[in-house]
């Protein structure tokens, strides 16, 4: 596998995808297992790859740069909102975009259509499950670290789209940003969408601990 992810932000690789992006390939031929890696607000497609080394080598990676510039610095998925979780529809743009990037995937770089899997970390935790819930079948899985599920999911879950789709869910019980009581409703809807969810909670604030990384790292193992 190559030493660094190379970035794609120009030629027909890119024009392809829709979006700029990072890109991790294994040696050998595909197709590839995927794993898509959803940064958070005022992010790039930089942020993502402390977690990619819990993904097994073989896999293909990739990280693409979220759709609007944040005040903030960086990228994100949705205009930041004071005072407010943003719902599913306003996660559609970025649904949008992050399907037209899973579906280039398989031309460009070789990946398995059948084994992508999504991961996102806070805001890009709840645009991930936002693609499951709009795009059903699109990913086998998602990952959502110290994340969130948009609000008003629930009448989109009633043609169950994420019936047992693989879901791992990090909590951290100190999370400055996203309350740990969230994180419990979130987690208590992917319940109820028979999702196959794997729910973690740790003492920790608005990040991945190690035990999270061990656990993790299972996770992806088992895929």
């Amino acid at each position: 596998m190559n030493q660094e992810p190379q970035l794609i932000e120009s030629g027909e690789p890119f024009e392809k995808a829709g979006l700029a992006h990072r890109v991790l390939q294994p040696e050998g031929d595909g197709p590839l297992p995927t794993a898509v890696l959803i940064h958070g607000r005022a992010g790039n497609e930089d942020v993502m790859w402390v977690f990619a080394r819990t993904i097994p080598d073989n896999w293909l990676v990739v990280a693409p740069r979220a759709i609007k510039e944040d005040p903030d610095g960086g990228y994100s998925w949705h205009p930041r909102q004071a005072d407010t979780w943003p719902s599913l529809s306003q996660f559609d743009e970025a649904v949008t975009a992050i399907s037209r990037f899973i579906q280039a995937l398989p031309d460009l770089y070789q990946a398995d259509p059948k084994q992508i899997y999504l991961m996102g970390f806070s805001q890009g935790a709840a645009a991930a499950y936002a693609t499951a819930i709009r795009q059903p079948g699109l990913v086998q899985g998602v990952a959502g670290l110290v994340g969130f599920v948009p609000v008003e999911s629930e009448a989109a879950l009633d043609s169950a789209p994420l019936k047992d789709l693989s879901i791992f869910m990090a909590a951290g019980k100190d999370d400055e940003r996203i309350p740990y009581e969230r994180a419990q409703q979130g987690a208590e809807v992917l319940k109820a969408a028979a999702a196959q969810l794997e729910y973690h909670e740790y003492d920790t604030g608005h990040k991945l601990n190690a035990q999270g990384m061990r656990d993790l790292t299972e996770w992806w193992q088992r895929r």
